[in-house]
C-alpha cells in the first residue's frame, strides 16, 4: 500500500539496508566515532590559538603557532585520508560481500533494479560515511578559522575550501571503488578487507621495491598513497619535495577508477556462471 516508490530513488532503498548492515556493528560505530578525533583537535587548536587569555596563561607567543593554511589542511588530509581507507576495508566486505556469498544477485535484478543502480545504493553507504569524517569536519574547521579571522580571511582564502572539498572528494570515490570492486570478488568479509589494505599497503611497498631495483621514480605511481599526497600537496600549494607530476597522478587516479569499474561491470550481473 501506498504511494510508488520514484524510479530515480529506488537505489536508496539499498543504501537504508546498507546503513542497517553497517549501524548493527558496534565496532564500526566506534571506529567512526573515533575518526573524528583528529578534527576536534584541530577544532580546539584553532581556537586556543586565537585566545589571548591562553595564550599569555601559558606564555606562549602567537608569532610561533603554525599557522592556518595550506601546509595544515596538507597534513589534516593525510591523517583523515589514511582514516578513510581503513574505514572502506571495514565497511566495504560489510556491505557487497554477504550479496555474493549468498547468491543474492539474481533476487535483486528480479526486481526494478539496474546495475548502476546496485553500485549507486552501495556505494552511496560509503561515500556519506567517508564524507563524514573528511571533507565535511575540513569545511567545518574552515568555517571556524574563517569566522575567528574575519571575511578579508575568508575571501583571500577561500581556494583553500574548494581544495578541501575536490582533494578528498576524489580520494573518496577512487576508495569507495576499490572497495566495492575487490569486495565483490571475495566471499570471505575478512579477505575481502584484508586485499582492500593490501592494496594500499603493498602499493607502496612495490613502488619502493621497483624505485630502489630499478633506480627510477615511475614505481610511486602504484603507490596510491604518494599519488594522493601529490595531488593533495599540489591543491593545498604546499611544497612537499615529491618527483612525480601531477598530471601522472590524475592519470593514475583515472585508471584506478576505470579498472574497479570493470571489475564491477563483470562480476556484477542478475546471473553466476558455475564451473
Amino acid at each position: 500500500t501506498g504511494p510508488r516508490t520514484p524510479a530515480w530513488s529506488r537505489f536508496l532503498v539499498l543504501a537504508r539496508f546498507g546503513f542497517a548492515r553497517v549501524f548493527h556493528l558496534k565496532f564500526l560505530l566506534l571506529f567512526i566515532i573515533g575518526c573524528l578525533f583528529y578534527p576536534l583537535v584541530c577544532a580546539a587548536y584553532i581556537y586556543l590559538s586565537h585566545n589571548p587569555a591562553f595564550l599569555a596563561l601559558f606564555r606562549i607567543p602567537a608569532s610561533q603557532l603554525p599557522h592556518v593554511d595550506g601546509r595544515f589542511f596538507y597534513f589534516y588530509s593525510i591523517v583523515q585520508g589514511a582514516l578513510a581507507y581503513l574505514l572502506t576495508a571495514f565497511v566495504g566486505p560489510v556491505l557487497v560481500t554477504p550479496d555474493f556469498s549468498n547468491g543474492a544477485m539474481p533476487l535483486y535484478f528480479s526486481r526494478p533494479f539496474s546495475r548502476a543502480e546496485y553500485v549507486g545504493g552501495r556505494i552511496s553507504v560509503l561515500l556519506i560515511l567517508l564524507s563524514l569524517i573528511t571533507w565535511i569536519p575540513g569545511v567545518v574547521l574552515f568555517a571556524i578559522q574563517g569566522s575567528i579571522e574575519g571575511w578579508d580571511w575568508t575571501q583571500a582564502n577561500i581556494w583553500l575550501a574548494g581544495s578541501i572539498v575536490l582533494g578528498l572528494l576524489v580520494w573518496i570515490i577512487v576508495l569507495s571503488l576499490i572497495g566495492l570492486a575487490l569486495s565483490a570478488w571475495v566471499r570471505w568479509k575478512i579477505g575481502a578487507g584484508a586485499l582492500v589494505l593490501g592494496v594500499i599497503f603493498a602499493g607502496a611497498g612495490f613502488g619502493t621495491a621497483i624505485n630502489s631495483l630499478m633506480r627510477t621514480n615511475y614505481g610511486a605511481l602504484i603507490d596510491l598513497t604518494q599519488v594522493a599526497h601529490t595531488i593533495w600537496s599540489y591543491l593545498f600549494r604546499y611544497d612537499t619535495g615529491t618527483e612525480m607530476s601531477v598530471s601522472s597522478a590524475w592519470i593514475v587516479l583515472a585508471v584506478t577508477s576505470l579498472l574497479c569499474l570493470w571489475l564491477l561491470a563483470k562480476r556484477i550481473r542478475p546471473f553466476e556462471v558455475i564451473k
